[in-house]
């Protein structure tokens, strides 16, 4: 893939994530979001990266507690494109989701894994959890299933 196309197919897609938390379609987010679109961009900093990374994007002058599409957009693009934040293993990943899936179904149930994220390690708060749910969970049938999750949390190696 050419630099130039895989650096619009970059762009597009930290465009998309990013669009997806700018609730008032101004091109802003609040601060609080970033990490959850980073996230879903398929890179996981560290609190401290994610910290460095905040005060990068953030509006210097007047810190709002918003950050800007123009600021965060060349920042997120660095980031995936020099592999910055290391991405987390599809193995690593589906060892998680069979701790939680005892029976091995392949699936969850949403209300299961929103009880164990709110009650473990680094607590998720509920407008969080419902976020994630959204973004997770297959409408047909209401429960989360594992193929999804790691499509969902997985980003093309190639970028």
């Amino acid at each position: 893939m050419a630099a130039n196309t895989q650096s619009a197919e970059v762009e597009k897609k930290i465009r998309a994530a990013f669009e997806a938390f700018d609730y008032q379609s101004n091109s802003t987010v609040d601060v609080r979001e970033i990490g959850t679109i980073i996230y879903s961009l398929g890179r996981f900093p560290s609190q401290a990266d994610l910290h460095n990374f905040i005060a990068e994007v953030e509006e210097e002058e007047d810190q709002t507690g918003y950050i800007h599409l123009d600021r965060f957009l060349p920042a997120m693009t660095r980031v995936l494109m020099e592999q910055m934040f290391p991405p987390i293993s599809e193995d690593v990943l589906l060892q998680a989701f069979e701790v939680l899936d005892e029976e091995h179904k392949g699936f969850l149930d949403p209300d299961d894994l929103s009880q164990f994220m709110m009650e473990e390690g680094e607590a998720f708060t509920q407008e969080e959890m419902d976020e994630m749910l959204t973004a997770l969970t297959d409408h047909e049938t209401n429960l989360i299933y594992s193929k999804d999750l790691l499509n969902h949390l997985i980003m093309d190696p190639e970028m």
